[in-house]
Protein backbone atom coordinates (compact mmCIF):
# COMPACT_ATOMS: atom_id res chain seq x y z
CA UNK A 1 0.00 0.00 0.00
CA UNK A 2 1.74 3.31 -0.91
CA UNK A 3 2.42 6.07 1.31
CA UNK A 4 -0.75 8.43 -0.11
CA UNK A 5 -2.99 5.51 -0.07
CA UNK A 6 -2.21 4.81 3.90
CA UNK A 7 -2.64 8.72 4.56
CA UNK A 8 -5.52 9.24 3.07
CA UNK A 9 -6.97 5.93 5.06
CA UNK A 10 -5.95 7.69 8.42
CA UNK A 11 -7.81 11.01 6.98
CA UNK A 12 -11.07 9.35 6.29
CA UNK A 13 -10.50 7.77 9.65
CA UNK A 14 -10.22 10.67 11.36
CA UNK A 15 -13.25 12.24 9.83
CA UNK A 16 -15.28 9.35 10.65
CA UNK A 17 -13.81 10.12 14.66
CA UNK A 18 -15.05 13.71 14.07
CA UNK A 19 -18.47 12.16 13.21
CA UNK A 20 -19.13 14.04 10.39
CA UNK A 21 -22.29 13.14 8.28
CA UNK A 22 -22.10 10.10 6.16
CA UNK A 23 -22.67 11.90 2.77
CA UNK A 24 -19.47 14.48 3.56
CA UNK A 25 -17.63 11.39 4.60
CA UNK A 26 -18.47 9.27 1.16
CA UNK A 27 -18.07 12.54 -0.88
CA UNK A 28 -14.53 12.55 0.62
CA UNK A 29 -14.06 9.09 0.20
CA UNK A 30 -14.75 9.03 -3.46
CA UNK A 31 -12.80 12.37 -4.34
CA UNK A 32 -9.58 11.01 -2.52
CA UNK A 33 -9.85 7.80 -4.45
CA UNK A 34 -10.17 9.31 -7.87
CA UNK A 35 -7.27 11.80 -6.72
CA UNK A 36 -5.23 8.45 -5.90
CA UNK A 37 -5.62 6.85 -9.21
CA UNK A 38 -5.15 9.61 -11.40
CA UNK A 39 -1.56 9.98 -9.20
CA UNK A 40 -0.94 6.14 -9.60
CA UNK A 41 0.79 4.80 -13.22
CA UNK A 42 0.02 1.24 -14.16
CA UNK A 43 1.68 -1.59 -12.35
CA UNK A 44 3.40 1.55 -10.56
CA UNK A 45 2.74 4.01 -7.47
CA UNK A 46 1.76 7.31 -6.82
CA UNK A 47 4.86 9.95 -5.66
CA UNK A 48 6.08 10.48 -2.30
CA UNK A 49 4.46 12.84 -0.83
CA UNK A 50 6.87 15.62 -0.37
CA UNK A 51 6.76 15.28 -4.38
CA UNK A 52 3.18 17.14 -4.26
CA UNK A 53 3.59 20.49 -4.76
CA UNK A 54 1.34 23.35 -6.71
CA UNK A 55 2.53 21.70 -10.45
CA UNK A 56 1.03 18.60 -9.67
CA UNK A 57 -2.43 19.59 -8.32
CA UNK A 58 -2.40 22.20 -11.23
CA UNK A 59 -1.80 19.03 -13.33
CA UNK A 60 -4.75 16.99 -11.53
CA UNK A 61 -7.26 20.14 -12.09
CA UNK A 62 -6.31 20.07 -15.39
CA UNK A 63 -7.12 16.82 -16.16
CA UNK A 64 -10.69 17.30 -14.55
CA UNK A 65 -11.30 20.39 -16.84
CA UNK A 66 -9.85 17.77 -19.41
CA UNK A 67 -13.23 15.57 -18.60
CA UNK A 68 -15.85 18.75 -18.83
CA UNK A 69 -16.40 18.30 -15.34
CA UNK A 70 -18.79 21.13 -13.90
CA UNK A 71 -16.90 24.18 -11.86
CA UNK A 72 -19.08 22.65 -8.81
CA UNK A 73 -17.32 19.31 -8.94
CA UNK A 74 -13.79 20.50 -9.76
CA UNK A 75 -14.01 23.03 -6.36
CA UNK A 76 -15.67 20.02 -4.55
CA UNK A 77 -12.96 17.53 -5.35
CA UNK A 78 -10.09 20.29 -5.14
CA UNK A 79 -11.62 21.15 -1.73
CA UNK A 80 -11.45 17.59 -0.71
CA UNK A 81 -7.54 17.48 -1.42
CA UNK A 82 -6.96 20.97 0.54
CA UNK A 83 -8.77 19.10 3.31
CA UNK A 84 -6.29 15.77 2.86
CA UNK A 85 -3.21 18.06 2.74
CA UNK A 86 -4.32 20.42 5.69
CA UNK A 87 -4.29 17.51 7.91
CA UNK A 88 -1.29 16.13 6.62
CA UNK A 89 0.34 19.30 7.33
CA UNK A 90 -1.08 19.57 11.16
CA UNK A 91 0.40 15.80 10.87
CA UNK A 92 3.81 16.42 9.85
CA UNK A 93 3.55 14.14 6.42
CA UNK A 94 3.98 17.62 4.56
CA UNK A 95 5.38 20.70 5.26
CA UNK A 96 3.05 23.05 3.58
CA UNK A 97 -0.43 22.44 2.01
CA UNK A 98 -0.19 22.86 -2.02
CA UNK A 99 -3.65 22.60 -2.75
CA UNK A 100 -4.35 25.89 -0.95
CA UNK A 101 -1.97 27.39 -3.27
CA UNK A 102 -4.20 26.92 -6.06
CA UNK A 103 -6.56 29.15 -7.00
CA UNK A 104 -10.73 27.79 -7.00
CA UNK A 105 -13.04 27.76 -10.05
CA UNK A 106 -15.58 30.52 -10.06
CA UNK A 107 -18.69 28.78 -10.10
CA UNK A 108 -21.72 29.73 -12.00
CA UNK A 109 -24.20 31.63 -10.12
CA UNK A 110 -27.16 29.81 -10.60
CA UNK A 111 -30.89 30.46 -8.79
CA UNK A 112 -32.69 27.30 -7.65
CA UNK A 113 -35.75 25.84 -9.42
CA UNK A 114 -38.85 27.01 -7.23
CA UNK A 115 -41.99 25.50 -7.43
CA UNK A 116 -45.12 27.41 -6.59
CA UNK A 117 -47.35 27.34 -3.74
CA UNK A 118 -49.97 25.26 -5.79
CA UNK A 119 -47.40 22.78 -6.98
CA UNK A 120 -46.54 22.26 -3.99
CA UNK A 121 -49.88 21.52 -1.78
CA UNK A 122 -51.04 19.89 -5.03
CA UNK A 123 -48.63 17.27 -4.70
CA UNK A 124 -48.60 17.23 -0.87
CA UNK A 125 -52.39 17.18 -1.16
CA UNK A 126 -52.04 14.00 -3.63
CA UNK A 127 -49.85 12.16 -1.11
CA UNK A 128 -52.46 12.62 1.79
CA UNK A 129 -55.02 10.94 -0.33
CA UNK A 130 -52.75 7.99 -0.75
CA UNK A 131 -54.04 7.52 -4.49
CA UNK A 132 -51.53 4.91 -5.39
CA UNK A 133 -51.82 2.40 -2.76
CA UNK A 134 -48.19 3.23 -1.26
CA UNK A 135 -46.90 1.16 1.62
CA UNK A 136 -46.75 3.72 4.31
CA UNK A 137 -48.87 6.64 3.29
CA UNK A 138 -48.87 7.94 6.99
CA UNK A 139 -45.23 7.96 6.91
CA UNK A 140 -44.60 9.32 3.63
CA UNK A 141 -47.19 12.29 4.01
CA UNK A 142 -45.22 13.48 7.16
CA UNK A 143 -42.18 13.81 5.58
CA UNK A 144 -43.58 15.77 2.93
CA UNK A 145 -45.42 18.50 5.53
CA UNK A 146 -42.36 18.35 7.22
CA UNK A 147 -39.99 19.17 4.37
CA UNK A 148 -42.13 22.11 3.11
CA UNK A 149 -43.48 22.86 6.23
CA UNK A 150 -40.26 23.22 7.95
CA UNK A 151 -37.82 23.87 5.28
CA UNK A 152 -35.28 21.82 6.89
CA UNK A 153 -32.79 19.89 5.34
CA UNK A 154 -32.79 16.23 4.06
CA UNK A 155 -29.89 15.35 6.75
CA UNK A 156 -32.15 16.87 9.52
CA UNK A 157 -34.76 15.08 8.94
CA UNK A 158 -33.73 11.76 8.90
CA UNK A 159 -31.43 12.73 12.31
CA UNK A 160 -35.20 13.77 14.04
CA UNK A 161 -35.73 11.21 17.17
CA UNK A 162 -39.06 11.18 19.27
CA UNK A 163 -37.30 13.34 21.28
CA UNK A 164 -36.64 16.18 19.10
CA UNK A 165 -40.51 16.69 19.10
CA UNK A 166 -42.32 19.19 20.88
CA UNK A 167 -45.97 18.06 20.36
CA UNK A 168 -47.66 20.13 22.30
CA UNK A 169 -46.09 23.35 21.49
CA UNK A 170 -45.32 22.61 18.65
CA UNK A 171 -41.72 22.86 18.03
CA UNK A 172 -39.20 20.74 16.64
CA UNK A 173 -35.22 20.35 17.41
CA UNK A 174 -32.75 19.79 14.67
CA UNK A 175 -29.25 19.71 14.75
CA UNK A 176 -28.09 20.88 11.30
CA UNK A 177 -24.02 21.62 9.77
CA UNK A 178 -21.67 21.36 12.00
CA UNK A 179 -23.86 19.65 15.05
CA UNK A 180 -25.48 23.49 15.21
CA UNK A 181 -28.70 22.76 17.00
CA UNK A 182 -32.01 25.14 16.48
CA UNK A 183 -35.88 24.92 17.05
CA UNK A 184 -38.13 25.25 14.39
CA UNK A 185 -41.83 25.95 14.25
CA UNK A 186 -44.27 23.22 12.41
CA UNK A 187 -48.17 24.04 11.58
CA UNK A 188 -51.26 22.95 11.96
CA UNK A 189 -51.18 20.36 8.75
CA UNK A 190 -47.62 19.04 9.72
CA UNK A 191 -49.24 18.38 13.19
CA UNK A 192 -52.17 16.57 11.66
CA UNK A 193 -49.61 14.41 9.76
CA UNK A 194 -47.15 13.64 13.00
CA UNK A 195 -50.13 12.36 14.99
CA UNK A 196 -51.88 10.33 12.30
CA UNK A 197 -48.07 8.79 11.38
CA UNK A 198 -47.74 8.01 15.06
CA UNK A 199 -50.46 6.19 15.22
CA UNK A 200 -49.36 3.37 13.10
CA UNK A 201 -45.38 3.76 13.96
CA UNK A 202 -43.58 0.34 13.64
CA UNK A 203 -43.07 -0.76 17.67
CA UNK A 204 -39.58 -0.73 17.54
CA UNK A 205 -38.49 0.53 21.31
CA UNK A 206 -34.85 0.40 20.51
CA UNK A 207 -34.85 2.71 17.89
CA UNK A 208 -36.08 6.37 18.57
CA UNK A 209 -35.76 7.74 15.21
CA UNK A 210 -38.65 9.48 14.32
CA UNK A 211 -39.21 8.50 10.54
CA UNK A 212 -38.41 4.23 10.12
CA UNK A 213 -38.16 2.12 6.97
CA UNK A 214 -39.76 -1.10 6.62
CA UNK A 215 -36.94 -2.60 8.83
CA UNK A 216 -37.98 -0.33 11.37
CA UNK A 217 -34.51 1.51 11.16
CA UNK A 218 -33.75 4.98 10.91
CA UNK A 219 -34.86 6.10 7.11
CA UNK A 220 -31.33 7.17 5.29
CA UNK A 221 -31.05 11.00 3.19
CA UNK A 222 -31.44 8.58 0.25
CA UNK A 223 -34.22 6.72 1.35
CA UNK A 224 -36.10 9.65 1.76
CA UNK A 225 -34.82 11.26 -2.01
CA UNK A 226 -36.26 7.84 -3.30
CA UNK A 227 -39.65 8.70 -1.58
CA UNK A 228 -39.47 12.23 -3.13
CA UNK A 229 -38.72 10.91 -6.29
CA UNK A 230 -41.19 8.36 -6.55
CA UNK A 231 -43.63 10.47 -5.69
CA UNK A 232 -42.95 13.04 -8.15
CA UNK A 233 -42.95 10.63 -10.95
CA UNK A 234 -46.67 9.56 -9.67
CA UNK A 235 -47.77 12.86 -9.39
CA UNK A 236 -46.71 15.39 -11.79
CA UNK A 237 -44.51 13.45 -14.09
CA UNK A 238 -41.54 14.81 -13.05
CA UNK A 239 -38.12 13.27 -11.85
CA UNK A 240 -36.23 16.62 -10.75
CA UNK A 241 -38.42 17.09 -7.24
CA UNK A 242 -35.91 16.59 -4.31
CA UNK A 243 -35.97 16.86 -0.76
CA UNK A 244 -34.35 20.23 -1.26
CA UNK A 245 -37.02 21.48 -3.72
CA UNK A 246 -39.57 21.86 -0.66
CA UNK A 247 -36.41 23.80 1.35
CA UNK A 248 -36.29 26.36 -1.16
CA UNK A 249 -39.62 26.98 -1.89
CA UNK A 250 -40.35 26.85 1.91
CA UNK A 251 -38.47 29.82 1.85
CA UNK A 252 -39.36 31.29 -0.97
CA UNK A 253 -42.52 31.46 0.03
CA UNK A 254 -41.85 32.97 3.16
CA UNK A 255 -40.30 35.90 1.44
CA UNK A 256 -42.91 36.35 -0.97
CA UNK A 257 -45.57 36.56 1.73
CA UNK A 258 -43.34 39.37 4.29
CA UNK A 259 -41.37 36.89 6.31
CA UNK A 260 -38.08 38.76 7.38
CA UNK A 261 -34.94 37.82 5.90
CA UNK A 262 -33.32 37.63 9.44
CA UNK A 263 -36.12 35.24 10.69
CA UNK A 264 -35.71 33.23 7.49
CA UNK A 265 -31.95 33.01 7.86
CA UNK A 266 -32.52 31.95 11.52
CA UNK A 267 -35.39 29.06 10.53
CA UNK A 268 -32.92 27.43 7.86
CA UNK A 269 -30.06 27.21 9.73
CA UNK A 270 -27.90 29.44 7.21
CA UNK A 271 -24.45 30.42 8.72
CA UNK A 272 -24.32 33.65 6.65
CA UNK A 273 -27.29 35.91 5.47
CA UNK A 274 -25.77 36.07 1.92
CA UNK A 275 -26.80 32.07 1.78
CA UNK A 276 -30.29 33.14 2.42
CA UNK A 277 -30.21 36.38 -0.03
CA UNK A 278 -30.09 34.42 -2.78
CA UNK A 279 -34.25 33.44 -2.57
CA UNK A 280 -34.43 37.61 -2.80
CA UNK A 281 -33.29 37.33 -5.81
CA UNK A 282 -35.63 34.25 -6.70
CA UNK A 283 -38.47 36.41 -6.16
CA UNK A 284 -37.04 39.52 -7.44
CA UNK A 285 -36.87 37.34 -10.82
CA UNK A 286 -40.62 35.85 -10.22
CA UNK A 287 -41.51 39.65 -9.85
CA UNK A 288 -39.99 40.45 -13.20
CA UNK A 289 -41.69 37.99 -14.71
CA UNK A 290 -45.16 39.23 -13.69
CA UNK A 291 -44.39 42.76 -14.60
CA UNK A 292 -43.48 41.42 -17.97
CA UNK A 293 -46.34 39.62 -18.39
CA UNK A 294 -49.11 41.94 -16.90
CA UNK A 295 -47.68 45.80 -17.17
CA UNK A 296 -48.95 47.40 -20.46
CA UNK A 297 -45.19 49.53 -20.94
CA UNK A 298 -43.14 46.24 -20.23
Amino acid sequence: MSELEVQIGRFLAELARAQVSPHTLEAYSGDLRQFLYYFTPPGGEPPPLAKFEVLEIREWLAELYSRKLTAVSIRRKLAAARALFRFLSREGPVSINPARLVRTPKAPKSLPEVMTAEQVNGLIDTVAADKFERPHPARDRAIFEFLYGCGIRVSELVGLDLEDIDRAERWIRVRGKGKKERQVPFATKAADALERYLAVRPMAPRERALFLNHRGRRLTARGIGGIVKVYGILVNGDSSIHPHSFRHAYATHLLADGADLRAIQELLGHARLSTTQKYTQVSLTDLMEVYDRAHPKA
